[in-house]
């Protein structure tokens, strides 16, 4: 045990460092994605395999680029200077060679689900890398993030159909606003610290107030947008009871948190949207197999 102890750390500290738990955000979209196509085009294990690679690399490629562009921004705000690069518990040229390394296996797990993927890869690295630096020079930065994570069941789609629709066009703008929701709230915590190094947010711009209020709405759209997959792709009526479901969560995510108490963007951030993801793959594939029994 005290042998294996230096290895877990390590361990450890390459999964705090890219916030490996938050992949439950990305790749239970994804699998969305690819559960409605496969629903009209079949599906092989291989397929489910490359896109469970593809989506893990990409989303990790994506945070270890965060971390190093933000290297010394983190180092100057309290809420992150504890993060393992600034706190000197990883090395810049470690953490270089890992996301390099993450990202080579998204362009090959890409191609392993076809042409078009493949193609399409270095793409989606533009936009999820680009997104960065986008806090530096606009507000609009959590967009940006929601447009990196809606290429998640597109690309999920895509996989299986190797073609675009409206199903997935329908879901990746759930996931666009979706994450423009949640991260206007998680930027609410940095407010003052952004306004004074000079770096961009809705709250930094608009104050944490107008933020919140805009969250809301980014997140009522995201209930239309999900209301348009299930006519879409005429799922089952058991899809919205889910969505229902989705609905509640999300007020509730927004009663957690004001403009004068922040203390619970944690749980707001997390643990909400963590099961609102959850909730929406078990909610699709409930739908498909009640839509499969019924015909």
């Amino acid at each position: 045990m005290t042998a294996a102890a230096p290895a877990l750390r390590s361990i450890g500290a390459w999964g705090r460092m890219v916030k490996f738990s938050h992949s439950v955000f990305a790749l239970p979209f994804a699998l969305s994605g690819t559960a409605l196509a496969a629903a009209r085009h079949g599906i092989s294990l291989r397929q489910v395999v490359w896109v469970v690679v593809a989506m893990v690399a990409a989303r990790n490629a994506a945070m270890g680029w965060n971390r190093l562009a933000d290297h010394a921004i983190d180092a100057r705000n309290p809420r992150t200077a504890g993060r393992e690069l600034p706190a000197g518990v990883l090395s810049r040229p470690a953490v270089l060679a890992f996301t390099l390394g993450l990202a080579a296996l998204f362009v090959v797990a890409s191609f392993q689900l076809g042409r078009l993927c493949g193609l399409l890869s270095p793409v989606a690295l533009a936009v999820v890398f680009g997104y960065s630096y986008t806090k530096r020079f606009t507000w609009a930065s959590h967009l940006v993030l929601g447009l990196s994570l809606s290429m998640a069941p597109m690309g999920g789609w895509l996989a299986v159909a190797g073609r675009f629709d409206l199903v997935p066009w329908c879901l990746a703008a759930a996931v666009f606003f979706w994450v423009a929701g949640f991260d206007t709230i998680y930027a609410c915590q940095d407010e003052a610290f952004d306004r004074s190094a000079g770096l961009f947010s809705i709250p930094a711009r608009f104050g944490a107030a107008t933020a919140l209020v805009l969250a809301r709405v980014f997140h009522l759209l995201v209930l239309l947008a999900m209301a348009a997959v299930g006519a879409a792709a005429h799922l089952h009526p058991v899809y919205w009871a889910g969505i229902a479901l989705i609905a509640a969560v999300l007020l509730w995510e927004h009663r957690l948190v004001r403009a004068d108490d922040l203390s619970k963007v944690g749980v707001a951030f997390l643990n909400a949207n963590g099961l609102v993801s959850m909730l929406y793959l078990g909610v699709v594939l409930t739908a498909l197999a009640f839509g499969r029994m019924a015909s």
